[in-house]
């Protein structure tokens, strides 16, 4: 499918699909409609630059993307990312703020295509899922708190979470009543169908609902604050109304927007293609991803990305091909033709609930405490804290998020990711092993804390397993490690079981032959076992080149030991 290049998922197209793409096409659009307007509030423009940001983005994105099921548009997470980006930029009035919304997405879109034509969907990676998870959290919770103001029509704060929260805090004792039963009203009714008819568009039977409350009971003369006028019609198409210097500072948050964006769509993508036995392009991901925004940012639309949300209905509704979002699309131009008088008087409130419940999932706290509960007793007391090393990083995306804001938070989790994956690749665990009942080789430390019977070593040999592959990071800590251990023991033959060790470079090479020359000193003879090509060709090279013998090698433990007999 990833072959074709302009709508690779109509290739092959059957008649017999073409029912249940308009069904699911529908059936998103019930969907996107409220939420684009919702989302939009969350960036910080009005409500139908959402639906101007949907179309271009599902046509586009249809167009070069990999997926079959893939919906692209407004979501929550980089909403709140561009909102944060472009109040960085202290625009001077509403107006400002919307161009350099729409230039914000115009930048990710140029910057997406650059990665897609340089084949850089190697950058999602660096994101990893723990990460993205402590994040999409942390995310998710400022984006309610910022939303509890315009639930219950109080005055909201900016900044960060905690500065949102006290403003909501302050705010509680002059809520407006009207505002406020709407919008728990809306809330629960979100709830409850979520609940029992999962289903049923949710939020589109809440706009229908909250708008009707408005205009028959006149919630907007009670001080219900409602969207308003919404020009009718299409946006014109062009740059936005920026400075070219806005579009240069732009650049390096539009990359953070980017990365967030493209992570949050690939692992949509991915999960939806995997149902049906087919792969993901990540470079063609980024050029769907760079035309969509690109698309928006010129017809005066917002940041968007994949939405896992809004594929899951489109999945669950039996979309075969992006003729779906197609439908939606064209169902969202009709929408700005025609129906735009009828979300006017919906009430921010209305929205505000839309955008809590759309959220409220995110806040995956199950998650974070199997992240946590990975390690196990029995991790924990073989490899100490690094087991949780993933939780660390989650947490303190989430932390970074709550107390700094959104791009901080997240180079904050990503840093402190790269920074444990050295820690544990610098000291990776050294296992002593002893032969075990049926006669294999086992971790002495492991077996003895599942409480196993004793296993059988050789007296007079030490036969250790490194965990890890060995490189300049980690030699001098699995040196020190084994002459440790030869210290305390004084075997008279060390064999290195090389199973779990799926590559060394020249550093780590050097330092097994000074390692054997330490042990040769101590009355030691070190050998290895059971290695790879890798291993075996670069010790070769290393040896050949220093003009030193190579370390001998030998098919299994056992027969390095037979070679070996002990003395002692």
């Amino acid at each position: 499918m990833t072959g074709h290049r302009v709508f690779p998922s109509l290739a092959g197209y059957r008649r017999a699909w073409i029912g249940t793409d308009l069904i699911a096409g529908l059936t998103v659009w019930a969907v996107l409609v409220p939420e684009a307007l919702a989302y939009a509030t969350i960036a910080g423009v009005s409500p139908v630059v959402g639906l101007y940001a949907a179309v271009p983005a599902l046509v586009l994105y249809a167009a070069v993307g990999s997926s079959r099921h893939l919906i692209v548009g407004p979501m929550s997470a980089t909403a709140a990312l561009s909102a944060g980006v472009v109040a960085a930029q202290h625009p001077g009035d509403a107006a400002a703020f919307w161009a350099l919304t729409s230039a914000t997405a115009l930048v990710t879109g140029v910057l997406c295509l650059l990665a897609g034509a340089l084949r850089a969907g190697f950058l999602a990676s660096f994101i990893s899922e723990p990460v993205l998870k402590g994040f999409i959290v942390g995310l998710a919770l400022t984006i309610m708190i910022g939303q509890v103001p315009g639930l219950l029509g109080i005055e909201g704060g900016d900044g960060d979470f905690l500065a949102k929260a006290w403003a909501v805090l302050r705010g509680l004792g002059e809520l407006d009543p009207a505002t406020a039963v709407l919008g728990l009203a809306c809330l629960a009714v979100l709830v409850v169908l979520r609940a029992l008819v999962p289903r049923v568009p949710g939020s589109l039977v809440v706009v229908a609902l909250a708008v009707a409350a408005v205009v028959l009971l006149d919630l907007d003369g009670l001080g219900v604050a409602v969207v308003g006028p919404i020009d009718a019609g299409l946006p014109a198409v062009g740059l936005p109304a920026a400075d070219w210097s806005q579009y240069g500072d732009l650049v390096g948050p539009a990359a953070g927007v980017l990365l967030v964006g493209f992570a949050e769509a690939l692992g949509a993508a991915r999960t939806y293609a995997a149902r049906i036995g087919e792969d993901v392009d990540p470079n063609r991901e980024l050029l769907g991803m760079g035309l969509a925004n690109a698309g928006s940012g010129l017809v005066s639309g917002m940041v968007v990305n994949g939405s896992l949300s809004k594929t899951a209905v489109n999945g669950g509704a039996g979309a075969r091909s992006q003729l779906s979002g197609l439908t939606a699309a064209a169902l969202t131009v009709a929408t700005l033709l025609v129906l735009t008088p009828l979300f006017e008087p919906l009430p921010d409130a209305a929205l505000a609930a839309i955008v809590i419940m759309a959220v409220a999932e995110l806040v995956d706290v199950a998650a974070l405490r199997r992240l946590w509960a990975l390690a196990g007793p029995l991790g924990r007391r073989l490899y100490g804290t690094s087991p949780r090393y993933d939780a660390f990083a989650a947490l303190a995306a989430l932390a970074g998020v709550l107390l700094f804001d959104t791009l901080p938070g997240l180079l904050i989790g990503v840093a402190l990711s790269m920074l444990l994956l050295l820690a544990r690749a610098s000291r990776p665990h050294v296992a002593v092993l002893v032969r075990d009942a049926d006669g294999s080789w086992v971790d002495d430390r492991r077996r003895e804390l599942r409480g196993r019977p004793a296993g059988a070593g050789v007296p007079g040999v030490l036969v250790v397993r490194v965990e890890s592959g060995l490189f300049f990071a980690n030699a001098d800590h699995v040196r020190s490690a084994i002459r440790a251990l030869v210290a305390e023991r004084r075997p008279s033959l060390v064999v290195l079981d090389a199973r779990t060790v799926p590559f060394v470079d020249s550093a780590a090479a050097g330092m097994l032959g000074q390692l054997r020359r330490d042990l040769d000193r101590a009355g030691a003879t070190l050998v290895l076992a059971q290695d790879v090509g890798q291993v075996r060709d670069v010790l070769r090279a290393v040896a050949g080149a220093a003009g030193t013998p190579e370390l001998e090698r030998y098919p299994t433990v056992d027969q390095a030991i037979a070679a070996h007999p002990p003395t002692g």
